[in-house]
């Protein structure tokens, strides 16, 4: 299932919103109808933000084609800062973004032309790459995971988040393809549901047993000995490992910890900002507390209710088991273990 792709010359995106009742695919050529996109949630899941915003860049590019090189360069200024200016959380935006800016750089002596096919091949580059880092993942991931475990994930990490097969759903699908007889948790993940609408989902359709739960019910099931470990995907990931997640990833993590449990997070090295020294400086985004008050357009809240509405939380690295990348899985002392990654 691929949420974000280029064909026929448009960038497709599956309708996240609409999902799971309705299935609708969107087709875009204007960068500031990608980048509204983007802050709207149609596409979501942080690597698949980064695929998104490439081809952003692209088409923003092939808009200005015929314009003298050095308005084509002011332009393409204002497109990556449109893009840039959609989420303030998911690092793996920036970090697509500014690839696209390095594939500028590179060519800035070349002809226009020339500059948008190589922007097209990077953005294609970035989207092929994302889902072999993905299967890369599964791999690692899937020798954490015993026969017959029951795990539990929090939001979306899956097909829907990523280019194609997902972060820590790819290890659950890896662990699945590999006859482990695994079966899975999806917290519903409130406000905007991702794990009751997309997660539930995928692995529905995948034939791979789930059993869908309200947020709060996540420690009762651990008490009863009814989950065996966690696996959920990032945002971003900092220097120290600190990893921000889809809001209540923190309170799943202190929950397994206090149970005994391991908590696996799945990401590419993408997802991890190595220039950033801790949770402590992440940005979290607010979004609109309609999401809180309403559900499907239906007001469950009262009016003037005063309402907080962060979309991401911070994992302290104390709670984090490993971080398994697709260039192996990661180990404590993640302030030493990170950086190597940089240099491989």
């Amino acid at each position: 299932m691929k949420p974000v792709y280029y064909e026929d010359g448009v960038l497709k995106l599956i309708d996240q919103t609409k999902l799971p009742t309705e299935f609708i695919v969107h087709s875009y050529t204007d960068y500031r109808e990608i980048a509204t996109a983007i802050v709207d949630m149609i596409v979501r899941g942080a690597p698949a933000i980064g695929v998104t915003a490439a081809y952003g860049v692209y088409f923003g590019a092939l808009e200005y084609t015929n314009e003298p090189k050095e308005l084509f360069f002011s332009k393409l200024k204002e497109v990556c800062t449109c893009l840039a200016s959609t989420r303030p959380t998911a690092v793996n935006l920036f970090w697509a973004i500014k690839r696209m800016g390095s594939v500028i750089e590179a060519n800035k002596d070349q002809e226009v032309s020339v500059i948008v096919n190589q922007l097209k091949n990077e953005a294609q580059n970035i989207c092929s790459e994302d889902i072999q880092m993905c299967r890369d993942i599964g791999k690692y991931g899937a020798e954490l995971i015993h026969y017959g475990d029951t795990l539990l994930t929090h939001c979306n990490a899956g097909s829907l988040a990523t280019a194609d097969y997902g972060t820590a759903l790819g290890v659950i699908r890896a662990a699945h393809d590999a006859g482990k007889n695994i079966s899975v948790y999806a917290d519903e993940t409130r406000p905007f549901l991702q794990g009751a609408r997309l997660t539930a989902y995928e692995l529905q359709a995948d034939g791979i047993p789930v059993t869908l739960i309200t947020d709060n019910m996540a420690g009762w099931m651990m008490k009863q000995g009814k989950i065996d470990g966690v696996v959920v995907g990032a945002d971003r990931i900092t220097a120290n490992g600190d990893v921000a997640n889809k809001i209540g990833t923190y309170s799943v993590s202190v929950l397994a910890k206090a149970h005994g449990i391991p908590m696996y997070v799945a990401a590419p090295t993408s997802t991890i900002d190595f220039n950033m020294k801790s949770g402590d400086e992440i940005v979290i985004e607010e979004r609109d507390c309609r999401e809180i008050s309403h559900i499907c357009g239906i007001q469950v809240a009262p009016d003037g209710v005063a309402m907080e509405n962060p979309a991401f939380d911070v994992t302290p690295y104390q709670n984090v088991t490993a971080i398994i990348t697709e260039k192996g899985v990661i180990y404590p002392p993640y302030d030493i273990n990170i950086p190597r990654l940089r240099g491989k």
